[in-house]
């Protein structure tokens, strides 16, 4: 019998994660500490059919696998789990798969009767795999909504022989033998079917912004959320996986009226300032970025606001606009410095000067740029990503990104490495930028390790240029220029390498 204090549910969601995993000590200060807007999305896409809905965040509270299935088991009572393994960037999701897969062992441990559904950027690229590897009944293949509300009302309805073989995108077991349903069409109308995140059900007073979101304002770091205004993306740029959940190259979006309602809440209801767009792409349709700037612009609100941008969506008409609505940081995907190396990944049109003029126009419109670099592209060489450490100095945005190429499952990437038999990342926590066990993908002339030992130093190299400190310092104040200096002391300890030495293993 179900003990009483426990609250039955039809649905608990959970947000796995591991913060010292996969941000190392980067994550105790300087990461933000993320709402789950897409586990928000689903339990109100889930609640609005009829059905009680829960969440658990394990990364709001920090807690381990084990911790978050004693939550489980001590507080709910769920018909059906929905493991909701997605990310704030491609490779979250992959990096997450360690502590999802270990949350779902615990909970198994403790009842193996409970009902686990996978769903995320990462299962969806290999569901099958999923199925054999991870302690899972179910995995989603495709984008999650529908195919956990449909689970949850079979396995209600039947628990004990639920009929699985019509539920679109789900993979399940028929004795032992893992089997799969055909996809479920993309959702169409999304300000009907979820128009907004089920925020009363997290601990909003536990999320923070990233450090140099508020750089403006380095002590006001919460209250923050992250939020959706598009899902997914038209582009097909090779080292992305973000399309995995949707099956194709796509672009939908909720309408300016929804996502300033959902703006008024967070503002009127919760007092939140500082937001990120979570959209792979939000700079991008100019019905959609005019429609929601003029909505908050009408209402005044002082917001501290940043989203994802091309050097090639990046349009004069926007950037009045952006500001005056509270757009305090543009993050643009530039990539790399070599012309022939974008090119390869399938990166844009653009060359170095149209990337440094676009960086500085948005910086004469009064907004903040992060700059996004990737080093170990298939075509790079120590020359080419030499020419993206030289660009990003020159470029010299307020803040930038330094990562690795990672065949990350779902993108094309991981399938040229797996044509070229490239080695790849024995552990799923290797997909991770900053993890001990970061693994990044080799180039045709490079070893992963010299190309994580290039990045490492590269943002040493940037983080500590007199020139960028100078910019810090004038535009920010002393206070941002000693957190800068407080995250440069940071060594990220790395297994293919040590400092000071040669790295060519691996």
């Amino acid at each position: 019998m179900v003990s009483s204090s426990k609250q039955p549910v039809d649905v608990l969601f959970i947000n796995p994660g591991n913060r010292r995993a996969v941000y190392q000590k980067l994550g105790d200060d300087f990461s933000a500490i993320e709402p789950p807007s897409l586990a928000g999305l689903f339990a109100t896409y889930v609640r609005n059919k009829g059905l009680s809905v829960a969440i658990v965040d394990a990364p709001a509270y920090n807690l381990s696998p084990e911790e978050a299935a004693q939550q489980v088991a001590d507080q709910y009572d769920p018909v059906l789990i929905a493991m909701v393994v997605y990310g704030f960037q491609p490779s979250a999701s992959t990096q997450n798969i360690p502590a999802a897969g270990a949350t779902c062992r615990a909970l198994k441990a403790i009842d193996p009767n409970y009902k686990i559904l996978m769903t995320g950027t990462h299962p969806a690229a290999l569901p099958e795999r999923t199925m054999r590897e991870e302690a899972c009944d179910y995995v989603c293949d495709r984008e999650g909504p529908e195919t956990i509300l449909q689970t949850a009302q079979a396995l209600k309805a039947a628990s004990k022989s639920p009929k699985l073989n019509e539920i679109p995108s789900l993979w399940y077991r028929v004795g032992g033998v893992i089997m799969n349903n055909p996809p479920a069409p993309l959702m169409d109308d999304l300000d009907a079917e979820m128009p907004s995140v089920a925020w009363d059900l997290l601990p909003m007073d536990q999320y923070r912004a990233h450090n140099w979101h508020c750089f403006e304002h380095i002590a006001q770091r919460q209250p923050y959320v992250s939020l959706h205004t598009s899902l997914g993306c038209p582009y097909k740029c090779s080292f992305c996986c973000i399309n995995a959940p949707f099956g194709k190259p796509s672009y939908r979006m909720w309408s300016p009226d929804t996502v300033i309602k959902e703006i008024d809440e967070l503002v009127n209801k919760y007092g939140v300032k500082n937001i990120k767009f979570v959209d792979e792409m939000f700079v991008l349709n100019k019905n959609h970025v005019i429609g929601i700037c003029d909505r908050i612009i009408e209402r005044g609100y002082d917001l501290n606001i940043w989203a994802y941008a091309r050097v090639d969506t990046v349009k004069d008409e926007f950037l009045d606009k952006l500001q005056r609505a509270g757009f305090r940081w543009l993050a643009l995907g530039i990539e790399s410095g070599s012309k022939h190396v974008r090119d390869g990944v399938e990166k844009g049109r653009f060359g170095l000067e149209e990337i440094l003029q676009v960086v500085r126009k948005i910086q004469d419109a009064g907004i903040n740029v992060i700059g996004n670099y990737i080093f170990g592209l298939p075509d790079d060489t120590f020359e080419s990503m030499q020419e993206t450490l030289d660009l990003a100095i020159e470029a010299n945005c307020e803040f930038a990104n330094f990562y690795c190429a990672m065949a990350y499952p779902g993108s094309k990437l991981y399938t040229m490495a797996l044509e070229k038999g490239w080695e790849l990342p024995d552990n799923w926590i290797g997909y991770s930028q900053h993890s001990f066990e970061a693994m990044p993908l080799r180039t045709e002339v490079l070893t992963a390790a010299e190309v994580l030992k290039f990045r490492d130093e590269a943002f040493m190299t940037y983080f500590k240029n007199p020139r960028y400190l100078a910019l810090v310092e004038k535009k920010f104040g002393p206070e941002v220029l000693q957190h800068i200096e407080q995250m440069t002391r940071i060594r990220l300890k790395r297994k293919l390498y040590s400092p000071g030495e040669e790295a060519l293993r691996s």
